[in-house]
This record gives structure tokens, sequence and C-alpha cells, in this order.
């Protein structure tokens, strides 16, 4: 095999690999919001398990991918082991589908399409090249996130068949290579096979490339069903790398289930390469059919795609009822517990970035978890305001700093997702989510703000008057009430209940001015202090920017319901602008929040 030949031989594996992952990556992102339903759905049926894993790894083309995942689940505590396992054992048997595709690169080579013309038309010669001009047409023309990524998926399909063409093309040479055929006499040998597979597949991270390039070699005439079984079988082995080095920085569950999938692999090849083994000698004594024989038959792309095949079927027969056994065998290599840490800030998990639209999913739980903490908070310094309590005043402080943990973790998180491909409304979403986060951090340390004036009340020992309490408890209620509504517009994602919150964000405005110009009034009938105005002015500053905020974050809850990506102010504008419901809420707002007059 000469220089060119080698040099052909690369080109054909990295134009196999690229088109591997530029097809992967767009069948990820077109499954989309589909995807993170699938995995966000888990239960603790094996089978449902199973069936999820292997739908993914067919979506995305990659057990490897799923695996990394799945750790990450597993890592984040939003999946249990014996669930990851389930799934694991799924994405094994979804990989073999890569196989069968790159095995119809053989056809146009095919002694029976040749002999049958019309059959010329079903050849990849025939149809890759329509394939990619319809996906470069789609990637070029169309507008819309979902065809070009339709149009994506289908000229890395092209683009992968063409690798696999070129390196079949580069070793064909090698069918009338004595020498070439007598290397791989080596491979005769199971033990050595299993490890030249297992190395290989370490090296390239990926199952489906290595399985590709024995593809590839078989089209020589020199790889036999005895040399591709364990070669195969050790390629099994190899593809379990990617999810080891993935667990390094993972808990100490996240480390089991990438054990777990190792020792799957493991186990299966062992067993099954034995029983090849031992079957076929007990056969061969007994008279009834040497195997071994029958083994030393040329193998093709197909029959490597049968074999790979049907050794994930066995694997998974096997392994099945002792589900449980194995999750005991990875608990007791990777021993100890995790420390605990917060439950929402352990699902930023950053091995979910490569699949957005789950990450994404994590992100906005997260979100809302942060969001019930921080309007938790304000809600609660509003009793203190009647009645001091240094036990909640605590817990409030306590609950802003977590508040400032969150906002930390989230918006880092958000901003390495917003470097990854996303479409325009995931994009979108992001950049919602990191304005989000901003203001309920706020509103987190408007209730400290708030815990200040109840203790400057309890410290100085000041009472307001009769009428300023009224008053109070009026803009009380009415922040209450928008507090309590964003954060259900905000769990359910229900936009009526968003629309409703600026209606009465512009009543809480006139209640602080009315409230203030009332203490005016009272100052100058000397039935208030100086001294207890500006503590009341503290107090209606912060409970008004409260309100602010809760108009910042349903302002954002519409406009992701809508995948618009218009600013706050614009959509408090167009609420202004709206003579229907708007001004019929804000009627009904004023009428319920109404103060009574100054005497």
């Amino acid at each position: 095999m000469g220089i060119f030949q080698i040099l052909e031989l690369v080109c054909g594996l990295a134009l196999f690999l690229y088109g591997m992952d530029v097809m992967g990556n767009a069948l990820k992102k077109s499954a989309g919001r589909k995807l993170k339903t699938i995995l966000g759905n888990l239960t603790s049926s094996k089978l449902k398990g199973f069936l999820l894993g292997l739908a993914v790894t067919a979506v995305i083309q990659s057990s490897s991918a799923t695996t990394v995942m799945v750790v990450g689940f597993v890592n984040s505590g939003t999946m249990l082991l014996s669930q990851a396992i389930s799934v694991i054992l799924g994405a094994n048997l979804g990989t073999a589908v890569t196989s069968w595709l790159t095995a119809l690169n053989s056809l146009g080579s095919s002694e029976t399409v040749s002999a049958i013309a019309w059959l010329d038309y079903l050849t990849p010669d025939f149809w890759m090249p329509i394939l990619a001009l319809i996906g470069i047409a789609f990637i070029m023309f169309s507008k819309k996130d979902k065809k070009k990524d339709i149009g994506t998926i289908l000229l890395g399909f092209a683009v992968l068949m063409v690798g696999m063409s070129t390196m079949s093309g580069a070793v064909a040479a090698l069918k009338n290579d004595p020498e070439f055929h007598k290397i791989l006499t080596v491979f005769t040998n199971p033990i050595v096979g299993v490890i030249a597979g297992a190395i290989l597949t370490a090296i390239v991270q990926s199952s489906s490339a290595s399985i590709g390039i024995l593809q590839a070699l078989s089209v020589t005439g020199g790889i036999s069903f005895g040399m591709a079984i364990p070669i195969v079988l050790g390629q099994n082995i190899g593809t379990c790398v990617t999810a080891m080095l993935s667990a390094l920085g993972a808990n100490k569950n996240g480390k089991r289930t990438a054990v777990a999938h190792l020792f799957f692999n493991v186990i299966g090849v062992v067993f099954w390469l034995s029983m090849y083994y031992f079957v076929g000698w007990i056969l061969n004594v007994a008279g009834i059919i040497n195997i071994f024989d029958l083994a030393t038959a040329s193998i093709n792309p197909f029959g490597i795609a049968i074999v790979h095949t049907c050794f994930k079927i066995l694997a998974i027969i096997l392994m099945w009822p002792f589900t449980k056994l194995l999750e005991k065998l990875a608990c007791a290599i990777v021993k100890g517990d995790d420390k605990k840490g917060d439950e929402f800030t352990n699902m930023l998990d950053d091995r979910l970035l490569d699949t957005p639209t789950v990450a994404i999913d994590r992100s906005r739980l997260v979100s809302a978890h942060m969001a019930k903490v921080a309007i938790g908070s304000l809600q609660k310094s509003l009793l203190l305001l009647d009645n001091y309590d240094e036990k909640i005043a605590d817990e409030i402080r306590e609950e802003e700093g977590k508040v400032d943990i969150y906002e930390d973790a989230l918006g880092s998180y958000l901003v390495k997702l917003s470097s990854r491909s996303m479409d325009e409304d995931d994009s979108a979403e992001v950049t919602k989510l990191l304005h989000m986060i901003g203001d309920f951090e706020r509103i987190s340390d408007h209730s400290v703000n708030v815990v200040e004036s109840a203790e400057e009340i309890r410290d100085k020992n000041v009472c307001f008057s009769d009428q300023a309490i009224k008053e109070l408890e009026t803009m009380k209620a009415a922040v209450s009430e928008i507090l309590g509504m964003t954060l259900d517009a905000l769990e359910s994602g229900d936009v009526d209940k968003a629309l409703a919150v600026e209606p009465l964000e512009q009543v809480v405005d006139y209640l602080r001015d009315q409230i203030k110009l009332n203490h005016t009034i009272r100052l100058q009938k000397n039935l208030c202090s100086i001294e207890l105005g500006f503590i009341l002015s503290d107090i209606l500053t912060n409970l008004e920017r409260v309100s602010d905020h809760c108009s910042n974050i349903a302002g954002c809850i519409v406009e992701m319901s809508r995948n618009e990506m218009l600013d706050i102010h614009s959509y408090t504008r167009k609420a202004h602008r709206d003579s229907g419901a708007y001004a019929e809420s804000y009627k009904a707002y004023m009428e319920k929040y109404s103060l009574a007059q100054v005497e």
C-alpha cells in the first residue's frame, strides 16, 4: 500500500468522521424539544428506559453521546443509576443502525445489482448525489431552521458515505496484495482481534466509525467471519472509553454509570465469545458441523452489520435479568457516598451542554426554583413589617445568599450554553433566562432591604399612624398578589397570567405615589413624623421595584411563548396601548386596591 493510498484512506476516514459528526449534531438539533421531552420523562420501568435509550441513540446516531448524557443526568441527580442502566442497554442496540447505513455503500459493487440494470438506481452512486443536492439546496435557500437542519442531516450523511466510499477505494488494491493478507492472519487469534477492535474504537472515539473502517477493509475479501467477530466485539468495549473519560469529573453515581456501561460490554464480550468457541468445539467434536471452517468465508459490510447487531441483541438478552446485579457491581467497584450538594445547582451538568434542548430544560427548572426561593423570601419579609421575628429574618438572609449562588451558577451555565449551536427559539429562551435570573436576584435583595426596614422600626420603637398602616397593608396585598401571579405564570407557562401582571404593576406604581402624597399631607397636619417618612419611603420604593421586576419576568414569559425577541420596554408599551383587556384589568385592580381619602 503506497503513500497515496494511505493518504486516501486517512482522507476517507476524516470525511467519514466529519459527516457523522455533522449528521449527529443536526439530528440532535432537529429532535429539539422532543428529545428533551423523552429524556425528561423517565420512569422506573426497565422496558421504557430501554426503549428510550434505543430511540434516542437511533435518532442521534451515537451510543457514546447518549451514554455521556446519561452520565450527566445521573451526576445531576435527575436520573437513578437503575434507570441509567436500562437506558444504556437500549443505547447499545440503537447504535447498530449506523452499521446498516454504512453497509449501503457496498451496494454499488454488488454483483446482483450489476446484473439487474434497474437496480443501479438503488445504489449510493445514484441517490447519494441527489441527497447531497437536496441538502445543500435546503441549507442555502430555506429560511426555516427545521429545513436547514434536514438539509444538514442529508449533507452530513452524503459526506459520511463519500468518506466510506473513499476508504473502500483506498484499500481496494489490497485485495490482491499477499503481504496484506499475511498481516490479517494475526487476527485469527480472537484475543488479538478483541484488543485491536477495542484500541481502534478508543482512538477514534466511536464504535460506528471503527465499524465503518472494518466494513471498508472487508471489500478486500481478506476479512473472514472468524476475524470479524472478535474485532466487532472488541469495538463494543472500546466505545466505553468516551463515557469513562466523561465520568472522570462526575460524582460517585456518575462514575458508577460509566462503570456499568463498561462491564455490560466486557461481560457480554467474554461470555458470548467463549460460548462461540465452546459451542463450536462441541459441534465439531460431535461431528455435526465445523463452524470454524464456515467462519473462514469472507465477510462483506452487510455481514459485519449482522454480526454487530446480533452481538448487541445477545448481550442485552444476557444482561437483562441481571441489571440489579450490574448496579451492585458498579456500586461495589466505586465505593462511598457522594457529598450532599444543592440538588438544583447539580442539575447544571456540563455534559448536557452538548444537547442544548436538554440543558435548557435543566436551566428552566433551576430558574423556576430560584424564583420560588426569591419570591418566597419577599413574601416572608412582608410579614416582618407587622411582627418582627429574628428567626425568619435570618432565614431570609440565608435564602438571599442561596439565590446569589443560583444566579452565579445559572449565569455561567447559560453563557456556556449560548455558545452552542441552537435554533432561534432555543437561543431566544437562553437570552430570556439570563434576563430573568437577574430579576430574581434583585427581588431577593429587596426582601433583605424590607427586613432592614422592619429592624429599623423595631430598633427605634416607632409605629405608623393607623391610616398609614392601612395604606401599607393595601400596598403589601397588591405586591403579594403580583408575586404569586408571576410565580404561577412562570411555573405553568400561562401567558394569560403573565399578561395580567402589567396592569397590576401600574396600580402598584400608583399606590406608591399616592401613599407618599398622603404621607406629605399627614406631615403638614402633624399627624406623622419625617423619620417615619424615610422608613415608609424605603419600604414603598422596594415594593414598587419588586413589582417592576415581576413585570420584566412576565414580559419574558410572554415573549418566550410567542418566540419573540422584543425588549421588555417594547412589551410594556404594547400592553399600555391595548385598550381592551389591559384597561379592564387595570380598572378592576384599581377598585380592588383603592385607598381611603386622607382626613
